[in-house]
């Protein structure tokens, strides 16, 4: 559907714009609607007879078909208007309108008027005529606002199709006493004058414009009925309250704010309130950023620039060990477990304990030749009291204290006795009996004691390296 003669349709198919790109009506596609009962065969959809009308920047107007005009959607057509007649185009019809008037709240009775007919092309050219005088009227219109000091920002101008009366738009944020503007304005253009005041939204969608998501406004395209926004729905999408990026063109919040809000409040319902830092024993931490859609919510420890994102559940489980007096080990597990030794400096650690096992080793070992070195100095030091006194009895204490204080083999007892000393035991045991027996028989005495003490030796020799050293003793009693 379109706004200027040359998108009207024929034999319902619609021509298209032909206007390259400008309408002389502000724009084809500013409140379009689509028909889309319109390919149905049923012919009493086309039953109800009011029409919906629009002007110019978008307004529209119901007025009733009394004349059972065959009329199409982008039809222009000449309407009933208080003390004149308008012209505008046909963007609705059908029981579409019907459905349009029940949503607007607008009466079904005698108060709607009426079309008069088809506009002609000297209706057409007489209202593009008269529209080329409200860009002069709206500049010369501001600066008589400035001179008389008014706080209103005057927005358009529109012209009715008989040039009888003259419509101003303006905005203002208070009330605004103009009855002096209206005298100059009526003395000046030598027409009726009507002020209508309407809000920023309607100021940007009757302008139009391109939105920061790359499409027009939607209060130029689309939206008719303009819903107040809070920052509260900027809020519940979590976003950033920077009012540059919140607002639109009209200066106000975006209307878009309102179309996911209740999207998001439905996935608001399972998330918990954190009104304070969750506490665990690592410290407390703080909520940093919530995904409402996948139930993930982050939190940081003080100054530390890494967050750590757990589910909703486990938000939920922290807050309740908190209120019983209890703080986790981490946000993720309520007892630390510790880890195992593979971590960057294992290859370490296993080079410490090796060099641990061998110093034990070493020590141990100078701990046993120790113990040895202090053995082999006790055997020496038994030996020669061995050897003192004579008769039996130093022969048998001697042969006990080797076996008690030897620990090793009789080696080392003939590597520390001198040479010569294994006779002085024999004769040290004669001695005894030299008394008792004549001289002359000593030598002979002399000598078979040496004879048996040598083979005593020998004997305990033996005995030693068997264990055998105290069968010696009767046979040198005897």
């Amino acid at each position: 559907m379109s706004g200027c003669t040359s998108c009207s349709t024929g034999q319902g198919v619609t021509l298209g714009c032909k206007g390259g790109g400008g309408c002389a009506s502000g724009g084809c596609n500013k409140l379009n609607v689509f028909d889309w009962l319109s390919d149905m065969e049923d012919a009493g959809t086309r039953n109800f007879d009011v029409i919906e009308v629009r002007f110019k920047n978008g307004r529209k107007e119901f007025y009733r078909n009394s004349a059972g005009l065959d009329l199409t959607a982008g039809d222009p057509v000449v309407v009933d208007v208080p003390n004149g007649h308008h012209l505008g185009y046909v963007s609705l019809q059908g029981e579409l309108v019907r459905l349009q008037m029940k949503k607007k709240k607008v009466p079904n009775d005698g108060e709607v008027r009426g079309i008069y007919r088809i506009a002609s092309d000297k209706d057409l050219e007489k209202y593009e005529m008269v529209s080329t005088k409200e860009m002069g009227t709206m500049f010369r219109t501001r600066e008589i606002i400035a001179e008389l000091g008014l706080n209103m920002k005057l927005t358009d101008v529109e012209y009715q199709a008989d040039n009888t009366k003259a419509t101003f738009y303006y905005s203002a944020d208070d009330r605004v006493d103009f009855r002096e503007l209206i005298k100059v304005l009526a003395s000046e253009f030598k027409i009726r004058v009507e002020m209508r005041q309407i809000s920023l939204r309607q100021e940007a969608g009757r302008l139009g414009g391109i939105g920061s998501c790359g499409r027009e406004l939607c209060c130029s395209t689309w939206l008719s009925e303009f819903k107040s926004v809070s920052t509260s729905a900027a809020r519940y999408q979590n976003l950033s309250l920077n009012p540059s990026k919140l607002s639109g063109q009209c200066g106000r919040l975006k209307c878009c704010l309102n179309y996911e809000l209740e999207t998001y409040m439905d996935a608001l319902e399972g998330i918990p309130q954190v009104s304070k830092p969750l506490q665990t024993e690592k410290g407390d931490a703080r909520l940093q950023k919530t995904d409402i859609f996948r139930k993930i919510m982050w939190f940081g420890f003080g100054d530390d620039n890494t967050w750590y994102p757990i589910s909703t559940d486990r938000v939920k489980e922290i807050q309740a060990l908190n209120e019983r007096g209890e703080k986790p080990a981490t946000l993720t597990e309520d007892e630390l477990i510790l880890p195992t030794l593979d971590s960057i400096n294992s290859d370490l650690e296993s080079l410490d304990q090796r060099l641990r096992k061998r110093a034990q080793k070493q020590k141990n070992k100078k701990r046993k030749n120790r113990r040895r070195n202090q053995d082999g100095d006790d055997s020496q030091e038994a030996v020669p009291q061995a050897k003192q006194g004579g008769g039996g009895a130093p022969k048998a204490e001697g042969g006990g204290a080797a076996k008690e204080g030897r620990r090793k083999p009789n080696r080392n007892r003939r590597r520390n006795t001198p040479k010569g000393e294994g006779k002085s035991p024999q004769q040290g045991g004669g001695q005894p009996n030299t008394g008792s027996k004549p001289q002359g028989s000593a030598p002979k005495k002399d000598g078979s004691g040496a004879n048996k003490g040598g083979e005593g030796r020998s004997r305990r020799k033996r005995g030693g390296r068997r264990g055998g050293g105290n069968k010696q003793e009767p046979k040198n009693d005897a």
